[in-house]
């Protein structure tokens, strides 16, 4: 309770103030808000932008992405199966 007294005194000094925001730790910190503020909402407003993108498609289009997507995974999966581990291809695959 007196910390927080205290602290709000101190906060409400313009002096104080002053030269907290003169300060590297503080400019930096500032900096460092804005930029992820920024990128938060550049972030925001593309992923509005492909959610309005995919809501203008044709009734059908999602849907056939999405169908294309599990037949090329089923694929896939039933090929790595068939094939077992020692033939795969890729990123995992061992020389």
């Amino acid at each position: 309770m007196v910390f927080r007294r205290l602290l709000a005194a101190l906060l409400h000094n313009p002096q104080l103030v002053e030269r907290l925001s003169e300060s590297r730790p503080i400019r930096r910190a500032a900096q460092l808000t804005a930029f992820a503020l920024l990128q938060l909402q550049l972030r925001g407003h593309d992923a509005a932008r492909r959610l309005r993108a995919l809501a203008d498609q044709p009734p059908g289009a999602l849907r056939r992405r999405i169908v294309r997507f599990k037949d090329t995974f089923t694929e896939e999966l039933r090929r790595g199966v068939r094939d077992g581990p020692g033939q795969q291809k890729g990123p995992g695959a061992k020389a």
